[in-house]
């Protein structure tokens, strides 16, 4: 197998450390192990060969040269201008959206509170969507994802452009434990449904599937050595929970999937209010 760190090494590139592989410098969404590579933004990756093909539009036959030891200059590639992070425009209050994750998605509101309390939700001036804010290590927003409130129709979800997505929605604990879930609200109706203590957690919503965020914030924690992979008990949510699982005990951490019984963790949350209603009775 062909070592792809050492071909590009020798070539020029810069490879940064990060736990057993290496991140490509001009790209930190590409990771370098041995002959392996892989695009997380892309969730795609490969052999040297494609990695040539992919990264440098290398045809088959001038990538195989290229490995063997043919002439091999990198062709310049057009880096895109990075785009300005902006938040959008914070309403005055947050009625609608507070109403809309209480009342429609049964997330206590004192929890709800704690994470407004931080300026890590809000509701926009312009179409009241909830805007979930991660910061860095400097306390400076460095991502939004926005949602709509609306309980009816299409629903509107985006990472607002220039969005870091290794400061994704997230909540930094003081314990060796890190839940990790695909979308903040599934994160606020986990911390519901079991709030004891919860500000001791480490707590991190991919807004996708990416694993950036949860390296970026176990390189923030080091005392982790735990971590609780609660993606959506669907065919995507589970294949991201594998692919993390092998990423994340290769670096020596203990991995345990936290499933929900429903499809996710919002839908476990309401059902288990509905249980708690018919208790209650009339």
């Amino acid at each position: 197998m062909t070592d792809l760190e050492a071909f590009l090494q020798s070539r020029g590139e810069k490879l940064i450390r990060a736990g057993r592989e290496k991140r490509l410098g001009s790209d930190h969404s590409i990771t370098i192990r041995g002959g392996e590579w892989y695009d997380h933004a892309e969730q795609r990756g490969g052999n040297a060969i494609s990695f040539l093909q992919h990264y440098y539009n290398m045809s088959f036959p001038d990538a195989v040269q290229a490995l063997l030891g043919g002439d091999f200059k990198p062709p310049e590639r057009e880096q895109p201008k990075p785009k300005p992070f902006t938040l959008p425009e914070a309403n005055s209050d947050m009625r609608r959206v507070f109403a809309y994750l209480t009342k429609t998605r049964g997330i206590d509101s004192k929890i709800l509170s704690a994470f407004a309390h931080e300026r890590l939700l809000y509701e926009d001036a312009k179409y009241h969507n909830a805007v979930f804010v991660g910061k860095d290590e400097d306390g400076i927003a460095r991502h939004a994802h926005v949602r709509s409130t609306n309980s009816q129709g299409k629903t509107f979800r985006i990472n607002i452009e220039g969005s870091d997505p290794r400061y994704s929605f997230h909540h930094i604990g003081t314990n060796g434990r890190l839940l990790v879930f695909e979308a903040p609200i599934d994160l606020l109706s986990h911390i519901s449904m079991y709030p004891q203590d919860w500000q001791s957690n480490s707590y991190v919503a991919c807004c996708g599937t990416s694993i950036q965020p949860v390296l970026k914030t176990l390189e923030r924690m080091p005392q982790v050595d735990t971590v609780l992979l609660c993606m959506d008990n669907d065919e995507a949510g589970q294949k991201t929970n594998r692919r993390m699982t092998k990423q994340l005990e290769a670096e020596g951490l203990t991995v345990i999937p936290q499933i929900p019984k429903m499809k996710d963790w919002n839908d476990d949350l309401l059902a288990q209010h509905q249980y708690d209603m018919q208790l209650a009775g009339p």
